[in-house]
C-alpha cells in the first residue's frame, strides 16, 4: 500500500503542475522516472485530462447554444388546455365568423383543439382578409377573396387570438415578422413584454375577459331624522350605562358617581337614586320576567336589585378585576358578564353560582350580547376579536378576526340572524349562526365607537363615538342617513367631555336615550315634520366593494 500511496502523491503533484501551466518540478520528474510504473502513468494521464477538460469548460471558447426545435403541436396543445381552463366562460362577439366559432369550441382545422383553431383562424384572417380558414360548423363560409399579392408571412401571437375570441379590440401591434431564427419562442416572449402596456389581456389577465355580475346593493329605506328634545342633568360623574324597563315607563342610568338613578320615561323626572357600588357603574340590565335589575361596576361586583324593596338581594363574586359589560339571557335565568380579567362569566340568576367561565380572549372583554338561538352568547374584546360561544360546552364555536382595533360594542338584530360589531376601524356586519362576514357599513365614523343601539322594528342603528358624534344607519343597506354631534353642556370641557358612552332605544322604538361624558342624559325622537323632500336620502352605491 505504501508504494501505491507514493505513486498517487506523485501523480497529484504532476497534475497540479499541469494546471498551473508550468513545467513539472525536478523532484516530481525524478520521482516519476524512478517509479516507472504503468499504473502510475495511467493515473497521471487521467488526472491531467480531467483537469484540462474542467479548465476548458470554464474558460475555453463556448460552442453555440443549441435549443430544441420549435414544436408547433406542443404549443397548440398547451394553449388549448389553458384556453379551456381559464377562458371557457368568455362570451365571444361574432365579428368575422371564424373567431366566434373558435370561441365556441367548434371547428376541425389545426388539429390542436381550441388553441389550434384560434391560431389557424387568425392566420387565415391575416392571409385572406377576414374569413376563417379553419372555422367550425357554426361559422359562415368565407366569401371568395379577390386575387391579390400574397402578404408577407407573419406569425400570430396568442394575445391577438384571445382578443378576437373575447370581443376585445386587438392590440396595436398584432403580428411579428417571421424570421428563420432558431430562437423564435424567445422572440415571441420579448414581443409580448413590449406590448404589455397596450394589451388589456396581458395587463389585467383573465379578469379582463371574464363575465362580470352586476352589483345589486340594496337601496336604503327612508328614515326621518332624529332630534334631541330633552336634556336631563342629575349625575355628578360620567354616565356610563342605561337600560329600559320592560313596561317602558322608566329607565335607569349608572354613572361614575357610583349611583344608579331611575327616571320617568314620559317626563324625565327623577324617581329614585340607588347607592351600593363603590366604583363606577358600567353596566345595567332590567329583567323582563322578574322584578329584578342587575348592575356591574369597576368594583369587581355584579349586583341584583329587588325593585320592590330597592335593595341588593344577591351579589355574584368571581371576577378578578373591573366588570365592563352585562347582558341577560332572553329565555333562561342566566347572566353574562365580561371584564378586565379577559373572561366572560355566565351566572345562575337564582343560585348565584358561576355556570361557565368563558376563557379565550387575551384582553378586556368590553361587550357581550345574548340571544335565544345558537350561538347564545357573543363577546367582543380589546384584542380585536369577536367570539361566538357554545353555551352547552362553554367553548367558542367561532372566532372572528376581521377587526383591527378593539371591539367595544355589539348589536344583535331581533328578527334577522345577523349582528354588527363596532370598532375604531369600522362597523362590520356578520351573519349568524356561523359568523360569516357580510360587509362593512358604507361610511367610516372615524373615531372610537363606544356604543351601539339598534331598533329592530324600524331597522335603525345608532352608533356613538368618543368625539361626541352620533350617527344613524339603515340596517339593511348599511348606509348612514344622519350624522350628528352631541354638544357638551356649558361649563364642561368641549374636547374631553363630548364623548357618548351608552345609548338605548325604548321598547316602542320611538325614543332614544344617550349618556355622555358631560354628566347629562339626552332623549331623542324622530322629527315628525320631516319628509323625503326636506330630508332626502344621500346614497352612493359602493364601487368595487364585495358585499358578501
Amino acid at each position: 500500500m505504501a508504494p501505491r500511496r507514493a505513486a498517487a502523491a506523485t501523480a497529484a503533484a504532476a497534475a497540479a503542475a499541469d494546471d498551473d501551466g508550468s513545467a513539472p518540478s525536478t523532484s516530481a520528474a525524478n520521482a516519476a522516472n524512478a517509479n516507472d510504473d504503468p499504473l502510475l502513468l495511467r493515473l497521471a494521464q487521467r488526472l491531467t485530462r480531467r483537469r484540462k477538460r474542467a479548465l476548458l469548460s470554464l474558460f475555453g471558447p463556448q460552442a453555440p447554444l443549441a435549443l430544441p426545435p420549435y414544436d408547433e403541436e406542443s404549443l397548440r396543445l398547451r394553449l388549448g388546455a389553458k384556453f379551456r381552463g381559464e377562458y371557457a366562460g368568455v362570451v365571444a362577439v361574432d365579428g368575422g365568423g371564424g373567431a366566434a366559432a373558435a370561441a365556441d369550441g367548434g371547428g376541425g382545422g389545426g388539429g390542436g383543439g381550441l388553441a389550434g383553431e384560434l391560431l389557424d383562424e387568425l392566420a387565415g384572417a391575416a392571409a385572406g382578409g377576414g374569413g376563417g380558414a379553419s372555422a367550425g360548423p357554426a361559422a359562415a363560409p368565407a366569401a371568395p377573396a379577390a386575387p391579390a399579392a400574397p402578404p408577407p408571412p407573419t406569425t400570430t401571437t396568442t394575445t391577438t387570438a384571445l382578443a378576437l375570441a373575447s370581443g376585445l379590440p386587438p392590440p396595436r401591434t398584432t403580428t411579428v415578422p417571421t424570421t428563420t431564427h432558431q430562437h423564435q419562442p424567445a422572440m415571441d416572449v420579448i414581443a409580448r413584454a413590449e406590448r404589455a402596456e397596450q394589451d388589456p389581456l396581458l395587463r389585467h389577465g383573465s379578469a379582463a375577459v371574464s363575465r362580470r355580475l352586476a352589483a345589486h346593493w340594496p337601496k336604503p329605506s327612508w328614515h326621518p331624522p332624529w332630534r334631541c328634545y330633552r336634556v336631563i342633568a342629575g349625575h355628578t360623574g360620567w354616565v356610563r350605562s342605561v337600560a329600559f324597563d320592560a313596561s317602558n315607563r322608566w329607565f335607569a342610568t349608572g354613572a361614575a358617581d357610583r349611583t344608579i338613578k331611575l327616571w320617568d320615561t314620559a317626563t324625565g323626572q327623577l324617581k329614585i337614586t340607588l347607592t351600593g357600588h363603590t366604583e363606577q357603574v358600567t353596566g345595567l340590565a332590567v329583567s323582563a320576567k322578574h322584578p329584578y335589575m342587575f348592575s356591574c361596576g369597576l368594583d369587581k361586583s355584579v349586583k341584583c336589585w329587588d325593585l320592590e324593596t330597592n335593595r341588593v338581594i344577591r351579589q355574584y363574586h368571581g371576577h378578578l378585576s373591573g366588570v365592563y359589560c352585562l347582558a341577560l339571557h332572553p329565555t333562561l335565568d342566566l347572566i353574562v358578564t365580561g371584564g378586565r380579567d379577559a373572561t366572560a362569566r355566565v351566572w345562575d340568576m337564582r343560585t348565584k353560582m358561576q355556570v361557565w367561565c368563558l376563557e379565550g380572549h387575551t384582553h378586556t372583554v368590553s361587550s357581550c350580547a345574548t340571544q335565544a338561538t345558537d350561538p347564545q352568547v357573543l363577546t367582543g374584546a380589546h384584542d380585536s376579536t369577536v367570539k361566538l360561544w357554545d353555551l352547552r360546552k362553554g367553548k367558542p364555536s367561532a372566532t372572528l378576526t376581521h377587526h383591527k382595533k378593539a371591539v367595544r360594542s355589539l348589536a344583535v338584530h331581533a328578527r334577522e340572524a345577523s349582528f354588527v360589531s363596532a370598532g375604531a376601524d369600522n362597523l362590520k356586519k356578520f351573519a349568524l349562526p356561523r359568523g360569516d362576514f357580510l360587509h362593512n357599513l358604507l361610511q367610516r365614523q372615524g373615531c372610537i365607537v363606544n356604543t351601539l343601539a339598534l331598533c329592530s322594528d324600524s331597522d335603525v342603528l345608532c352608533s356613538a363615538g368618543d368625539d361626541g358624534s352620533l350617527w344613524f344607519w339603515d340596517w339593511r343597506s348599511g348606509n348612514c342617513f344622519q350624522r350628528g354631534e352631541v354638544a357638551p353642556q356649558p361649563g364642561s370641557l368641549e374636547g374631553a367631555e363630548a364623548g357618548v358612552f351608552a345609548a338605548a332605544f325604548d321598547l316602542s322604538g320611538s325614543r332614544l336615550v344617550t349618556c355622555g361624558a358631560d354628566k347629562t342624559v339626552r332623549m331623542w325622537r324622530e322629527d315628525e315634520t320631516a319628509t323625503e323632500e326636506t330630508f332626502p336620502v344621500e346614497f352612493e352605491p359602493p364601487s368595487g366593494e364585495i358585499r358578501f
